[in-house]
């Protein structure tokens, strides 16, 4: 085994480590916000559900790890060039991922992730590096982790707004305590599923360009069992560490939610992460959370949402493609000239 590969894998399992410890807080940050689970209960029951939802939704399809596989080519150059832009753009991902947590913003790490590999490939191959027809998926992925998860956020809350209006307050908060409980573990379950997939891929890509794998970017994707099972196993180690200012960006300071618009935006954002994984879109689970809350505050009044808050995340995901896309560039390029 090359010292490169070594790297890589270390830098995969750094990424997932980071990815459950930055980014799976949005999943349980409603229900900390609406004090429905305390923050410590709240961490481990998001830590099970990852590694679930990595394993389980991993074993039925693998549609969202072949996406993320195949979305760019590193068939130039040599194999340990292959391999040197590959750790250059999973490094970009964890400098990019940690200083998202130092300033507490929930940047998407699944967008971080396809920008750094995409930046690491042009490093290598320029343009011709890019399969167009894989990457649509991924400008799919912006559309629907966005729109639909504003939408679904809206149309959720609108909906147990008029089903409860004759409900006793005491009786509905108590049914939105448990359900939300539950949504809370639906979103980390589908958090797994999703950014588990997406680290799976590049890992069996680091593995195939050194022969250790069969799997080749034309054909079915199969992910090894044991590949799974360490992902799953560190992204899950990575959320128990817990993320509590991503938890107080995202479910404190942009929307005060009540325990029904908790449970909407949880189970609203779940909906639409399922629906992608199924198809194979790589979507942003930050994004569909956020933008769930952000349609459930408006269901509201648009008022309730605090749009400072939302205009900092916006810059942020609009510079995620840039920035660590460059970034990317840059150190497959360095890393190029190191091995």
């Amino acid at each position: 085994m090359s010292i490169t590969l070594i790297i890589i894998i270390s830098l995969v399992l750094g990424v997932i480590f980071v990815n459950g410890w930055t980014d799976a807080p949005n999943a349980i940050a409603t229900a900390v916000s609406t004090r429905v689970l305390p923050p410590r209960l709240a961490v481990i029951l998001a830590a099970i559900f990852n590694l679930l939802g990595a394993l389980i939704m991993t074993w039925f399809s693998a549609e969202v790890a072949e996406t993320i596989g195949t979305m760019v080519s590193f068939d130039f150059g040599t194999k340990s060039q292959q391999l040197a832009v590959l750790a250059g753009g999973l490094f970009s991902i964890v400098l990019w991922a940690t200083a998202a947590w130092i300033f507490g913003i929930p940047t998407s790490e699944s967008h971080a992730l396809i920008a750094g590999i995409t930046g690491a490939a042009l490093a290598l191959g320029g343009i011709s590096s890019i399969n167009m027809q894989q990457w649509s998926k991924v400008l799919w992925g912006l559309v629907i982790s966005s729109g639909l998860g504003l939408g679904s956020g809206f149309l959720a809350a609108k909906f147990i707004q008029w089903a409860f209006k004759n409900v006793h307050r005491k009786i509905s908060n108590k049914i939105f305590t448990y359900g939300q409980a539950g949504g809370a573990a639906a979103m980390a379950f589908m958090h797994g599923a999703q950014d588990g997939q997406k680290f799976m891929g590049v890992f069996m890509l680091g593995l195939y360009m050194n022969g250790l794998t069969a799997m080749t970017p034309s054909n079915s994707f199969k992910i090894d069992i044991w590949v799974i099972l360490l992902c799953s196993l560190v992204m899950g180690i990575g959320t128990s560490v817990g993320g509590y200012r991503i938890i107080k960006s995202v479910g404190m300071d942009m929307v005060k939610l009540e325990k029904y618009q908790g449970f909407a935006a949880d189970i609203a954002a779940a909906g639409v992460l399922l629906l992608s994984t199924v198809f194979g879109i790589p979507v942003s689970t930050t994004h569909t959370k956020t933008t769930a809350i952000m349609g459930v505050g408006t269901a509201r009044r648009a008022s309730a949402v605090n749009w400072r808050v939302v205009i900092e995340m916006g810059m942020a995901w609009v510079l995620t493609f840039p920035c660590c896309g460059l970034i990317g560039y840059l150190t497959g390029k360095l890393f190029l000239k190191i091995f």
